[in-house]
């Protein structure tokens, strides 16, 4: 089944622009080199781990673990592992944080293992912190993949120099209904096997807001797309920004802050600041005082532009913009910080994939967003950037 990947993934990543980019992250006046993991091939074993919430192994849910993993060997020629604790139902996995950690540690320290993908997200990733040990990470550079709670391990990653990809789950996009949507198969494909120096992001030009409720009964269900109306938005600024991305779910920012990941001042000098909300949407008022909150970190006045994720199904999508305008321009008094609005990362239906600590760069006249450097080394397959639409 793997061989189906390996033979075809050409016809998939040609024709892409490329540029020779910078491959250093620069940190206030300091520059950081940031370990960049192999890139994915052809019968590379990749792990899954539960470091949040544990649905994946629940009797209700285990066949969306059972969907997601022939997919993964199939259309992309991986072999699937489960750490040994991911499949232990959600009680469990709530009562042991520390072997959540443990699987993890696990994960990296196999050599066997090319790529840690995330069950999903939750809302407790943080109880493991006092049980990761960055320096296991840092020797054990390898791909690590999730998004929403997972922001936490990202900021794990990041302290450890490692780039890491915020970008689909195992039981979301991995495991969804109807088959994954081309966008997103096709963004793990580019950012995870391509071989490329330079990499336009594009907007996908359909989204959805359906929700298709957790049944075994409901697997050949498939999604109503609606075409995208916005495409990404210049909502402030001008010109042009570069710098290193940084960011996550940002639900999720406050549980970190003040603790032993959370970026320091100068680690988000320059950075290109990206966030997104979780599928809670929090108000415009939650989104508001956490902004404030950056802005007395002094974080805002640090970063060289923002990126900002369309939000589940457009819930608040023109009331974000206010808040986001009233702290930043007004507030703040940035009204050159550039900020594009509406990327599809997070908890957007379909969504791509950013990676840590690569340099970025935004047009706000444009309205594009490109990637600078590749975020992997060795080589594979070149990526093509050609939009799809729906599902495959």
């Amino acid at each position: 089944m793997r061989r189906d990947f390996c033979r075809n993934g050409e016809a998939h990543m040609q024709n892409h622009k490329m540029r020779v980019a910078n491959s250093e992250c620069k940190i206030g006046s300091e520059v950081q080199h940031m370990i960049k993991p192999k890139r994915l091939k052809c019968g590379d074993k990749i792990a899954i781990v539960s470091l949040s919430w544990g649905g994946l192994g629940d009797p209700p849910l285990i066949h969306k673990y059972h969907l997601a993993r022939e997919r993964l060997e199939k259309d992309f020629g991986l072999e699937v592992v489960c750490m040994p604790h991911a499949l232990k139902g959600s009680e469990f996995v709530a009562r042991h944080p520390e072997l959540r950690a443990r699987d993890l540690m696990d994960a990296f320290r196999d050599p066997s293992i090319a790529a840690i993908f995330c069950a999903i997200g939750g809302e407790d990733t943080i109880r493991t912190l006092p049980y990761i040990n960055l320096d296991t990470i840092r020797e054990n550079p390898k791909i690590f993949m999730g998004y929403s709670d997972s922001t936490i391990n990202h900021l794990m990653m990041y302290k450890a120099g490692l780039v890491s990809f915020y970008g689909p789950s195992i039981m979301n996009e991995f495991g969804e209904y109807g088959g994954m949507f081309a966008y997103t198969k096709q963004a793990v494909r580019d950012m995870l096997f391509g071989d490329w120096e330079e990499y336009d992001l594009l907007p996908s030009p359909e989204w959805t807001d359906e929700h298709i409720p957790w049944q075994e009964s409901n697997q050949r269900r498939s999604y109503t797309m609606r075409k995208e109306q916005h495409g990404y938005e210049c909502i402030n600024g001008e010109g042009l920004a570069t710098g290193h991305l940084l960011g996550g779910c940002l639900d999720v920012f406050l549980m970190a802050n003040g603790t032993s990941i959370w970026p320091s001042p100068e680690e988000w000098d320059g950075a290109i600041l990206f966030w997104e909300t979780s599928e809670d949407k929090p108000s415009p008022g939650f989104v508001r005082w956490t902004l404030r909150n950056l802005a007395a970190q002094g974080i805002l006045r640090r970063i060289r532009g923002m990126l900002v994720g369309k939000p589940q199904d457009e819930t608040y999508y023109e009331e974000y913009k206010a808040v986001i305008r009233q702290v930043v321009a007004e507030e703040e008094h940035l009204e050159k910080l550039p900020i594009l609005y509406n990327i599809n990362i997070g908890h957007a239906r379909p969504i791509g994939i950013l990676p840590y600590g690569v340099q970025a760069e935004i047009h706000c006249e444009k309205r594009t967003v490109r990637i600078l450097e590749a975020p992997t080394e060795g080589a594979c397959h070149r990526p093509s950037i050609t939009p799809h639409t729906g599902e495959e």
